[in-house]
């Protein structure tokens, strides 16, 4: 019994994150290969969304990962974006320049898009793989 057969077998989880760790099961991770293949394969738009994204991520990120049990990612993505704006903060102070707001809002899009990217592979990893670490960006394609 494959790993993924257990964890349907529990009736724990709804039929789109069986479809997801099924899929992540069978392809591997974003940036395998096989994966970008079978992801070019998928019938229709909304497919491949339901695969690579993660709608409730976009808008709750942080809130949403802490609710999966992905605190040590989430800390971790917290974490860059915090240290990213202060980095870009203090640059404009020394330049003398007001925080530009189309920056503050392409940031705040960049963040909320990693959010979007990462969780569904993220939460296949802690669920089935019974893996918990602090790299929110493990198995990704950048």
């Amino acid at each position: 019994m494959s790993t993924t057969e257990q964890v349907q077998s529990t009736g724990k989880y709804s039929a789109k994150w069986q479809e997801r760790f099924d899929f992540f099961d069978t392809y591997g991770a974003p940036n395998d290969p096989r994966y970008k293949e079978a992801f070019k394969k998928l019938p229709g738009f909304k497919k491949k969304i339901l695969i690579n994204a993660n709608v409730i991520a976009f808008f709750f990120g942080p809130i949403y990962l802490f609710v999966l049990g992905l605190w040590k990612k989430n800390l971790a993505l917290l974490g860059i974006f915090v240290a990213i704006n202060i980095a870009l903060s203090v640059i404009f102070a020394i330049i003398g320049m007001e925080f530009p707001r189309p920056l503050s809002t392409g940031l705040s899009i960049a963040m909320s898009m990693m959010y979007t990217l990462m969780a569904n592979y993220a939460y296949y990893l802690k669920e089935v793989k019974g893996e918990q670490g602090w790299n929110p960006f493990k198995g990704m394609r950048l």
